[in-house]
Parts: structure tokens; sequence; C-alpha cells
């Protein structure tokens, strides 16, 4: 490529209305004079839990959801592209495209209603139309603006494993496919539209990247593609502190490296894919969170390198949407392969383990899983473990959903002592009892178990106990 790339991802609310839509697209287009710009872009906000939850209704037998769901699209999009498009032919072309799109979603879940059932394939088929459908409209909108633009869906150019709703990039098979398609558009000057979220097997099978999975898009052909840097446009101006609405004087970031972004959002902080920086880090391409809402605030730079917190924790992030399964028991202590067991049983169940404690009796495991995961989990446990539990030497397999998680981070905390002494003595003097604690040989965090009712207490003493909203 003769000019740096730039690649741009717009979240939900970032396109979810004609005038939002036309914010990105100028957004771009400015971007564009310079370098050559890649925009990615998520469903309009809401659609997806809208496709979602009419999929779901569909194979508990609902008929009726398919019309409806197609009539809510048509209208939400058709609105939107009134606005967006003022000449009739082009209008007209567009209309047709999404309605075509829209008509092969409710047609699926038409299906599902009649087989009553729900395969992830077909659900990753459904789920995915939001972004097939807005990645169209960004592009017509930056036509319509005087600008050569092309859709694509990343199902043509992103290729993953066959593991339906959270796959995996083969980046060699991504790289060729990328470069092969977007290098002659982005030589030619025009700028393309690529859907975030979606994907395609090896065989041309749909997949899609998770909930969330539109910056894990961004960051996958950033690094296809050796761009100069990544942009996450989304409704916030960076990466905070804290969670604003649990500490209103939580402070936007000036930078933090891939380490403690990634460890942020692996513990809750909603700003990032949990896996959005794997793909970059290697290329060492940076990326930046900007709110498309305040486009000339800077945000936020994710890089290798930054500056230290003075106090060692730079951040606290926090989220109620886990659960803890604990299983004790006589019969753990000194069994060298109960833990394999249980790990092994739980990866059967595709379980997403965020944090794990064991007693120093060893009687006890415990972990922490998503919500969304435990209940299949602790299925495939005590399938496992049925022999176990009916010889007594496990006791029980509990689930307790009424936990959060807590973490406090920084790459400096390897390197600062005293660090853990302050963060449980502050959760003592604010009165919150610690269920589970787990802090990983890198020392990047100090995560820990508490009450769901406790969380947001527990973030606020944290926040300011270690004056993160005063640093800089």
């Amino acid at each position: 490529m003769s000019r740096p790339i730039q690649v741009m991802k717009f979240g939900g609310t970032s396109v979810g209305s004609a005038d939002r839509m036309r914010s990105a697209a100028t957004i771009a287009a400015e971007a564009s004079k310079d370098r050559a710009v890649v925009v990615v872009v998520s469903a309009m906000s809401g659609v997806t839990n809208l496709l979602i939850a009419a999929a779901v209704k569909a194979a508990a037998g609902d008929e009726a959801v398919a019309e409806a769901l197609g009539k809510a699209l048509r209208e939400k999009h058709h609105e939107a592209i009134g606005k967006l498009i003022s000449g009739m032919d082009e209008r007209r072309e567009l209309l047709a495209e999404i309605d075509a799109l829209i008509e092969r979603a409710a047609n699926y879940c038409h299906g599902c209603a009649l087989l009553g059932e729900l395969s992830p394939r077909a659900l990753d088929v459904i789920a995915g139309t939001g972004e097939r459908l807005s990645a169209r409209m960004a592009a017509a909108t930056l036509r319509e603006m005087g600008h050569r633009s092309v859709a694509f869906d990343a199902s043509d150019l992103i290729v993953t494993d066959d593991v339906h709703g959270g796959a995996r990039p083969l980046a060699d098979l991504t790289r060729t496919k990328t470069q092969a398609a977007l290098f002659p558009v982005l030589e030619a000057g025009a700028i393309p539209v690529v859907t975030g979220y979606v994907a395609a097997t090896a065989k041309g099978i749909p997949t899609t990247l998770g909930r969330g999975g539109s910056d894990y898009s961004a960051t996958i052909l950033g690094a296809a593609l050796d761009a100069r840097e990544v942009i996450i446009w989304t409704d916030v101006n960076g990466v905070l502190t804290a969670d604003p609405r649990m500490v209103p004087d939580a402070a936007t970031l000036d930078e933090v490296s891939y380490i403690e972004a990634g460890e942020l959002a692996f513990f809750g902080a909603k700003v990032l894919h949990p896996m959005t920086l794997r793909p970059v880090i290697e290329r060492a391409i940076p990326v930046w969170i900007r709110d498309s809402f305040h486009p000339d605030i800077a945000g936020t730079k994710i890089t290798h390198t930054v500056r230290p917190a003075p106090q060692g924790v730079k951040a606290v992030t926090a989220t109620r949407d886990v659960a803890m399964i604990a299983i004790a028991g006589p019969g753990i202590i000194g069994v060298p392969d109960i833990a394999a067991r249980i790990f092994t049983a739980s990866a059967s169940a595709h379980a997403n383990i965020v944090m794990i404690s064991q007693s120093s009796s060893q009687d006890s495991i415990c972990f922490v899983v998503q919500a969304a995961d435990a209940a299949r989990t602790e299925k495939a446990l005590r399938d496992a473990l049925y022999e176990d539990v009916h010889h007594h030497d496990i006791e029980h397999v509990k689930v307790n959903r009424n936990v959060a998680i807590v973490a406090a981070v920084g790459e400096n905390m390897c390197g600062t002592p005293g660090i853990a002494g302050r963060v449980f003595s502050t959760m003592g003097n604010a009165g919150i009892n610690i269920i589970a604690i787990a802090q990983g040989s890198s020392e990047y965090n100090i995560s820990f178990l508490v009450e769901s009712s406790g969380m947001e207490k527990a973030v606020k003493a944290l926040h300011e106990a270690f004056a993160l909203g005063k640093q800089k």
C-alpha cells in the first residue's frame, strides 16, 4: 500500500440513527484525505438484541415472531435510509438489498419455529444480520457524500474455526483473503465498509466472534492489513478509571498498556471486547478508544509501553455478570486428577473461567464463570463427578449467582509493595466481605469476589483509596 492504513470501527450507538451514521461517515471521510481508511460497523443499536430475542422466541414455537421481526427491522432501517439517501435509484437499490437480508433472517426464524430448535449455526446467521444491514447503509451514506465506498461482508474476509457463537480467527487465511479483497479497493481511493462481528469458516459456513465482537473484527482486519492504527469509535471518551455509573468522578486515562486494557476488558470493563487486543499486540499496532459524539477529544491510546501509575493501581473494574461454582469434599484432598477432571468438564461446556481459587487445605475449589455459562457448566460437572458425589468424596457442587468480581488493575502493581494490603484493608474498612481472592503471578491485577450487593461500594472505596480520578 502506498498510503498508511487506518481501521475505524463504529459501535452500535455510533451508527444507531441516520444522524449518527452520517456523523460516522463524516469522520471516516475526513480521515481518508491523508490515509487509506477501512470502516468496520456494528449493527444499529438494539438490533442484535432484537434478532437474538426473536430467534429464541421462534425456537420456543412462536411462529408470529418472524413477521414481527421483519416489520420492526424494516421500519427502523427504512426510516434511516429515507433520511440518508436522496437519490431515488440509489435508495431503491439499497432498500432492495436491505429487504432481502431482513427476509432471510425472518425466514430463518420461521424455520426455527417450525423445527422448534435453534442451532448455533442458525443463530449465527440470524444474529449477524444487523451488521450486514448497517454496512450497506454506511457505504451508501459515504457514496451519498461523494466518496467511493464498497460494502463487504467480513464472512468473505475473516476466516475462523467452526465454533459458533465465539469463533476464533485463522490469521494466515484471514490475512490472504483480506489483502486480496481490500488492497485494490484502497489503492483505488475508495473506503471499504466491513461488517463487524461476523465471519465464516474456511468452507464458507457463517460464524460470529461473540457478543461485542465488532471491536475484535477491527483489530483482526488491522493486523491483516498491517494498519498504522485502529480506532474504536464508541460512546465514551476513552478508558476510564472506573465505570462512571458507579463512580461519577471517574477520569479518562490518556494511555494504557495492552496488558492493562486486556485485564480491564477481561474483568468486566465494557469499553473493549476481551479478545480485541490479541491480533494487534504482536505487530505493535496502537488502538485508540474515542468518542464519536465528541470526535475532538483525543481519547485513550492503547499501546505496548506507557507511563506507570504512581500508586500502582491504574483503574478498577467490576461485573455482576458472573457466577461462582464451588466444589468441596474430603475426596478432593490429595487426589492428583481432581482439578484436571473439574476443568476438563468445564471445558466441555465451553465455559469461560474468569478466576480460580483453592483453599490451602485443598478440600475445596471454587472458580468463577460468565453467568451465561453457569447452568451448562454445573450440569457438566455433576455428570463428570457423579460417582464422587454418590460416594461422598465430594460433598457438593454449588452455584452462587449472587456474586460480583472486582478487580484492581495496573501494570506497575508488580513493582509496588503493599498493593494487596491496601486493597484488602480498604475492603475491611468499608465493611465488605470478600468471598474469594485470585492474583496472577504477573501481578497486573488483584481480583476478588464479593456479594453482588456490595460491588458498587467496593469499586467506590478502591477508587477513592488510590485517588484514581486525580491521577494523570
